[in-house]
């Protein structure tokens, strides 16, 4: 699947935030790291933490679009209600 997130790069608490909408009816996740954006460090954070609380291997991750932007697709080996389950552990 392809999970939408929304990063906020520098953040003082970094983390996993709550499930949001957009506009156009998409959910995706909010997600912190202490990370600056700058030479993809906070993209390198993001997917540290996101297989982190997943349970799964860095490398089973992949961003896939928003590599420069807040708003990511990222292609996981897990569908949504698997995702939203181990999220909520």
């Amino acid at each position: 699947m392809k999970l939408g997130v929304r990063v906020t790069p520098r953040s003082a608490r970094p983390g996993i935030g709550e499930w949001r909408t957009d506009p156009g009816g998409r959910a995706f996740l909010e997600v912190r790291v202490a990370a600056a954006p700058a030479e993809g460090a906070a993209n390198d954070e993001v997917v540290k933490l996101l297989a982190g609380a997943l349970g799964v291997p860095k490398s089973s991750l992949a961003i896939v679009s928003g590599q420069t932007a807040r708003l990511k697709r990222i292609e996981l080996p897990l569908d949504e209600a698997e995702v939203r389950a181990r999220l909520s552990r």
